[in-house]
């Protein structure tokens, strides 16, 4: 392996990349087109940038702490979930007060139930058994319906007039919606 030089070691990240955008690309067997987005790079590490991105994208609070070194890349993901703040409102501060005390060495080294023990001693962990990553995205029309009528009656009729029929397709799970006038007609009723 060859030897990173001592200055991009040592340098940020804006200084090691300069102005850009990050790009994130999901390409799935099916799709018509990968589906790609972009935010700007903001952030003094890697981990800000992705931060960012997840802020951006997500809209859910969402931190990451990333260590490497010659043989082993490491990584923390902690995310707020949805409701969360309602069960324990300084949850989410205080959990990032706890994960902010991690170490390079930690993240290397102890393992998932090691590390999520030293971090939050005095929190309510379950940690459940791994499950096969699997690709779930079903069909649905509802969400297409409910979209739809936030656009409107009046938008909807004027692009039935103009193209015969609307064509949604969803890039993400591959899925083509189209609705004739009788099926934007209904949605209204």
């Amino acid at each position: 392996m060859a030897e990173i030089a001592p200055e991009v070691q040592a340098g940020s990240l804006p200084a090691l990349l300069g102005e850009g955008a990050l790009t994130l690309t999901l390409d799935t067997a099916g799709m018509r087109q990968p589906y790609q987005s972009h935010v700007p790079l903001q952030g003094e590490t890697l981990a800000a940038v992705f931060e960012h991105y997840l802020e951006q994208s997500e809209q859910t609070p969402t931190r990451l702490w990333l260590a490497a070194d010659h043989e082993t890349a490491a990584g923390l993901f902690l995310q707020a979930l949805p409701g969360a703040s309602l069960r324990d409102a300084d949850g989410w501060n205080r959990l990032q007060i706890l994960a902010d005390t991690v170490r390079a060495d930690e993240l290397l080294n102890l393992g998932a139930i090691k590390l999520i023990e030293r971090l939050f001693p005095e929190e309510d962990v379950r940690v459940y058994d791994p499950r096969q990553v699997t690709y779930y995205c079903p069909y649905d029309p509802a969400k297409i319906y409910a979209m739809l009528r936030s656009v409107g009656q009046a938008e909807c009729d004027a692009i039935i007039a103009e193209q015969g029929e609307i064509r949604v397709h969803d890039d993400i799970c591959n899925h083509e919606y189209v609705l004739d006038a009788a099926a934007v007609a209904a949605l209204f009723k």
